[in-house]
């Protein structure tokens, strides 16, 4: 195996973590919730100009915290059948939900699929945070400014269980068979998805991001996907005078320490050798998940996608009764 650039293995996997937990986490995301259950979905399915022989795909809309109107591409098996299982997908930071071809081999197998656009990333789904149109980066930081409530990732979380909420409605899914699945921040908002909506069956998160920023920062790894970090302190804080008090607010956007929340059986992607969300991080939210879980680990490779690993997932939602 090559050097390694963070832990080995048998560190990685009693790490247990280094950003701080806010002293009030549970009730910021209790109250989180709350206003959620405040938000009427009021959700829009419309046919999508894409269609498929045994998939009947629509264009999703609904409302999120703030107001904002969010967008999923939604695929169902044709023709329909009671009972379906269904897949939530998240994608990757800045990117949308992908092609409606992508999402076909599912349907196939006979799932209900949503795939969110995350609002103000490269998508159809609203930002808004004040700016018309996209902000695409940058979102980590946004919101540090004003109160723990107005962080931007603090609404990505709540879209996705809110998404989980619609399409747990829709007539002829099986709501105890709801999985969630992603890559980088997708893997992120897979397992936050899997702990603010904790009847989630299934998650597969594939080398998460969004996890354990102090660590990050300490490694110098705050670059590409976690440019923004450096930014911030670049910009607002050179000194880091404040850098105890923005560690312990991102501490509420922290998914490791959202993990003991899920109830999900787990499969963790890890790539030993990823600079982007090194495994340490990773491995701080993984070591906190009390639910089923395991790894699956490629030592050699880093924040890419592996040999194998489409097989690998897609036998893990339809095999074993999923």
């Amino acid at each position: 195996m090559p050097l390694l650039f963070d832990m080995p293995l048998e560190q990685l996997e009693a790490y247990p973590g280094t950003n701080p937990r806010p002293d009030d986490f549970d009730e910021y995301w209790d109250r989180a919730l709350a206003e959620l259950d405040r938000t009427e979905p009021a959700p829009s399915i419309r046919p999508a100009d894409f269609s498929a022989a045994f998939a009947e795909c629509f264009d999703l809309t609904f409302s999120g915290t703030g107001g904002a109107r969010l967008y999923a591409k939604l695929l169902r098996p044709r023709p329909a059948v009671d009972a379906q299982p269904v897949l939530l997908r998240f994608h990757g930071y800045g990117a949308n939900s992908g092609d409606w071809y992508d999402h076909l081999p599912w349907v196939a197998a006979g799932f209900t699929v949503a795939a969110l656009d995350c609002r103000g990333q490269g998508g159809r789904s609203e930002d808004v945070g004040g700016d018309p149109g996209p902000s695409r980066y940058g979102q980590i930081i946004r919101g540090l400014a004003g109160t723990p409530d107005q962080m931007l990732v603090r609404h990505l979380f709540l879209d996705t269980a809110q998404l989980a909420r619609v399409v747990a409605a829709l007539p002829g899914v099986d709501p105890a068979r709801i999985h969630t699945a992603g890559a980088s921040q997708g893997g992120a908002l897979a397992l936050a998805c899997a702990a603010l909506y904790p009847t989630i069956h299934r998650t597969v998160a594939v080398h998460p991001f969004l996890c354990d920023y102090q660590r990050v920062w300490e490694i110098d790894q705050a670059q590409n996907a976690y440019a923004e970090l450096r930014e911030y302190f670049r910009r607002f804080d050179p000194r880091h005078e404040r850098a105890r008090d923005v560690w312990t607010r991102l501490g509420y956007i922290d998914v490791q320490h959202l993990a003991p929340r899920i109830r999900a059986q787990v499969l963790m992607v890890v790539s030993l050798m990823d600079q982007i969300c090194p495994p340490s991080t990773q491995f701080a939210a993984y070591n906190k998940i009390t639910a089923p879980k395991r790894t699956l680990l490629y030592p050699d490779f880093g924040h890419e996608w592996m040999p194998d690993l489409s097989d690998i997932i897609f036998q893990q939602f339809t095999q074993q009764g999923a």
